[in-house]
């Protein structure tokens, strides 16, 4: 699937689950907040279509994937982000310790 086309249908996850999401330029990597009592995403559109879906799939994992129907190709991105992100903190924690 096509990195676009994955930011396309988790985002459209993340509305299914309450969240707004804006797109906007900087110098921040992007997360989910409350704002005025908002879920909202906030994601830099500067940022590369890869780095946008690996936050979008970080905030899914976080609301629990289980919770709506995800399509079977969106899932299996899904869970190949997941693997990618728990390889990154695990190294990351390995660096801080050492």
């Amino acid at each position: 699937m096509k990195a676009e086309k994955l930011v396309l249908e988790l985002e459209a996850l993340c509305e299914k689950a309450g969240y707004a999401i804006r797109k906007e330029r900087g110098s921040f990597r992007g997360d989910q907040c409350l704002f005025e009592g908002d879920q909202l995403i906030v994601i830099n559109k500067n940022r590369p279509v890869e780095a946008q879906a690996a936050i979008l799939a970080n905030i899914i994992k976080q609301i629990g994937p289980d919770e709506h129907f995800i399509k079977p190709a969106v899932r299996r991105e899904l869970e190949i982000l997941w693997n990618r992100l728990k390889k990154f903190e695990t190294s990351e924690k390995q660096f801080e310790s050492g």
